[in-house]
């Protein structure tokens, strides 16, 4: 978001050496499937200019491995900026093959089985 313009959707802004891997990289090197990937329409909040849009993203795990998770804004929402609404906080949920659906947090390392 600037003076005159709407935030870009989808990007990576924090200064720490993880990032948003490619789609095909993460799928190449780990034993996942990338189901969905798209911005998540609406969440960067309203105003003049709105802030960029996160994304939602949906892995399969082929095989078992252990899942990190290194993310921001799950506690508190992304605030707006002169007089701009917050946007919506992010989710992270592991859903288990039995139905079961566990809210993991901002951060933390998990063992996950295929499904």
């Amino acid at each position: 978001m600037g003076p005159t313009w709407d935030g870009c959707s989808g990007v990576h802004t924090h200064m720490t050496n993880t990032r948003i891997t490619d789609i095909e990289i993460l799928e190449k090197r780990y034993p996942v499937f990338v189901r969905k990937f798209t911005l998540r329409k609406g969440s960067g909040g309203e105003g003049l200019y709105k802030g960029g849009d996160g994304v939602l993203r949906e892995i399969l795990f082929r095989s078992p491995i252990t899942l990190s998770v290194l993310t921001e804004r799950r506690v508190l929402e992304p605030y707006g900026m002169e007089g701009g609404k917050p946007g919506e906080r992010g989710l992270n949920l592991l859903i288990r093959t039995d139905g079961r659906t566990i809210n993991l947090g901002p951060k933390t390392s998990v063992n996950v089985r295929p499904g």
